[in-house]
């Protein structure tokens, strides 16, 4: 029996020790804001869906999808225009989704981003776009990105961290996005702010918080900062 190899035929310039892009991880305010999905099949649903967030809680992102056929699944929030494409569907966008099943759509998309100085990202093919999605996993006010430079490598670590999540985190953002206002603008000097927030994001006042609730922790930051206890008392009226 003849047994032939087969071979996989790498591009000229393939280079396996390329080094990574110079990508930079940011959290975006889109607030007010518009985004343009040019698309309107699944992957258009999860960017929408990702944009808008669960059950519209951030219905201040404009979002504007272009397709002539636009999937029931895309949010309500979501303004939907039934066209074919066209360059000035982009006017007014701050960031552009080219998420068709044309490459040629998407290529113009692309192009035509770029004539905008707008940030496009290509479904298709992510290394021709600006920017890509990372896996992300949601919790209230915290966000958990992950980019392991492969889509489905990435989705599994993100798994791996929300099946091993603990709800305290949350419960201590909810309780640090009201208590850190005030430090902020309280008149403690710099560095005794610094440190009252440094106790707060500690393991030993998530289990105060998880053991006795928002009034435990905001003694137990008392008991070690009596200077807070007018700052206590004002985010308890």
């Amino acid at each position: 029996m003849i047994v032939r190899r087969k071979w996989t035929v790498l591009p000229a310039n393939y280079n396996i020790k390329t080094p990574m892009p110079a990508t930079y991880p940011i959290l975006l305010d889109l607030c007010g804001r518009t985004v343009v999905i040019v698309g309107g099949g699944n992957v258009a649903v999860r960017k929408a869906q990702g944009l808008i967030g669960s059950e519209g809680s951030r219905p201040s992102v404009r979002v504007r999808v272009i397709a002539r056929e636009i999937s029931d699944a895309i949010p309500r929030e979501v303004e939907r225009v039934n066209e074919v494409y066209r360059a000035d569907h982009l006017d007014g966008a701050t960031l552009v989704f080219a998420a068709t099943d044309s490459r040629e759509v998407n290529e113009a998309v692309v192009r035509d981003a770029r004539t905008r100085d707008v940030l496009v990202s290509r479904a298709d093919d992510p290394d021709d776009g600006d920017f890509a999605v990372p896996a992300i996993h949601r919790d209230g006010p915290i966000t958990i990105t992950v980019s392991a430079n492969s889509p489905a490598l990435s989705a599994f670590i993100r798994d791996e961290i929300a099946s091993n999540w603990d709800t305290s985190y949350r419960t201590l953002a909810d309780e640090m996005r009201v208590l850190r206002p005030l430090i902020i603008a309280s008149e403690l000097a710099a560095t005794r702010r610094a440190d009252v927030l440094r106790s707060l994001a500690t393991r030993d006042a998530m289990d105060v918080l998880r053991e006795g609730g928002s009034t435990a922790l905001r003694g137990w930051l008392v008991s070690r900062y009596p200077e807070m206890k007018s700052i206590v008392h004002a985010c308890s009226r």
